[in-house]
């Protein structure tokens, strides 16, 4: 087992020992909850499960944001910003955060490092320490930020949790995935929250692998993307539970074209049932993601530890 194998395998004490989060959202305000990579594919999780609590909030990437906000918030001035960064150097969020605070707006930052440039730049924060043989690829990071994200929204996120992810992962450990060999086309789709964690599961792939991935949700795969499905394709779906007909339904029509399909809590050529919440399920879902994409990159005997082209902090020359 590598180091990469070994932090995704290794996170679940790292959520229990979470605190709770005293920090909740600002009534009246819309949340801009920005990241880059990973941090973006978490703060479209993020911002999705504010508004499903009542919390106006948008996700916006870092350098987007202190490029062209008024693209995003017709009104900037009356927001909160939510920085989401694992080392919390990354160039474009920090300078985003500085320049939201010389804005006059309350920067919240959500991260690993609390010594960090981020920290510096932020009102308040949220931070907890990760993995400390996480690499390169943001494996028990990415986790723990979302549910630092998931408490800061107001969700109870127990010990029941962890154990449901835990039994999921162990799972997919145990499931023989002998059948993605010979695929080349890796598509994830998710709806809602569990769009955001989609795009991480692609994500992941590209990184661990080097494979092409793409990330949609589930009815707009129909729009155009499915006439690239054939016998080469492998879907991962993550159902929502508000939503499973609809998505088993399109999980039929996959695979009738050729696809292998990979279903997180509903139909697939390989299938996992999940026990628990309907809030939680994309948490529960994110380490089976990272796991498969270790998987994959193993068959193609990709060395997750040295990603190719890839450094552990993004800073701009």
């Amino acid at each position: 087992m590598n180091a990469t194998e070994a932090s995704i395998h290794e996170q679940f004490s790292f959520w229990d020992a979470l605190t709770d989060v005293e920090l909740s959202p600002r009534p009246g305000k819309t949340h801009i909850v920005l990241g880059c990579g990973t941090s973006y594919n978490l703060a479209l999780a993020i911002a999705a499960l504010l508004n499903d609590r009542g919390h106006q909030a948008i996700a916006v990437p870092g350098n987007e944001w202190f490029r062209r906000a008024e693209s995003y918030c017709a009104n900037p001035t009356d927001s909160v910003v939510i920085a989401v960064s694992r080392s919390g150097e990354s160039s474009e969020l920090v300078r985003a955060a500085r320049a939201a605070r010389s804005n006059g707006l309350e920067v919240i930052g959500i991260t690993c490092n609390d010594t960090s440039s981020l920290v510096s730049n932020s009102d308040q924060l949220i931070a907890s320490p990760t993995h400390p043989s996480e690499g390169i690829v943001m494996t028990a990071s990415a986790s723990l930020m979302l549910l630092m994200g998931m408490r800061f929204a107001g969700y109870h996120v127990g010990p029941d949790t962890t154990a449901a992810a835990r039994q999921m992962l162990d799972r997919m450990a145990l499931s023989d995935l002998s059948a993605l060999s010979a695929r080349s086309h890796f598509v994830f789709l998710g709806g809602g929250p569990l769009y955001g964690i989609a795009a991480e599961g692609g994500l992941k792939l590209q990184e661990m692998a080097c494979a092409f991935t793409q990330a949609y949700h589930p009815l707009e795969y129909r729009h155009g993307p499915i006439s690239l499905v054939d016998k080469r394709s492998a879907v991962t779906i993550l159902y929502h539970p508000d939503t499973r007909d609809e998505e088993e339904n399109l999980a039929d029509e996959l695979r009738a074209k050729g696809a292998f399909v990979i279903g997180l809590g509903g139909k697939g050529d390989l299938s996992f049932v999940v026990d628990a919440a309907k809030d939680s399920v994309g948490l529960v879902y994110l380490p089976m993601l990272q796991l498969l994409g270790e998987r994959i990159a193993q068959m193609h005997g990709q060395d997750t530890s040295a990603p190719r082209h890839l450094s552990k902090v993004v800073v701009l020359a």
